[in-house]
């Protein structure tokens, strides 16, 4: 049988846990990467976009670059939609990229890959 409590003892914990992932400014911090349901295919237009007309600096997925590693279009689309939607999200960027990407409160960072976080 549940406890009387436990809606009270539920809301506490999810509150306690939204506290613990925002920021001091009172952000949470987000990043934007590439749906695991996207094929390939969607994923690497969106990225040439992102890459070209976007305006995001995907430098750093090129090979012998940090974030080359894993060489998935998965990744190197997270990495380029995330540094897209840093750039631009306080002009009104989305993290949509035509239903290819969504925004996770989870870091992408792997090993020498780091994404950014701006608040």
């Amino acid at each position: 049988m549940m406890s009387p409590n436990f809606p009270r003892i539920l809301l506490l914990a999810l509150s306690f846990h939204a506290l613990m992932l925002q920021k001091s400014e009172g952000q949470f911090e987000e990043w934007c990467i590439a749906d695991e349901q996207t094929p390939d295919d969607e994923l690497q237009r969106a990225m040439d976009w992102a890459c070209g007309k976007g305006g995001a600096d995907c430098s750093k997925i090129q090979m012998n670059q940090p974030c080359y590693m894993p060489n998935t279009i998965r990744d190197h689309a997270s990495y380029a939609f995330n540094d897209y939607y840093q750039k631009f999200k306080h002009k009104g960027a989305t993290c949509y990229f035509n239903a290819a990407a969504l925004i996770t409160d989870l870091d992408p960072s792997q090993h020498s890959c780091k994404f950014d976080y701006l608040p």
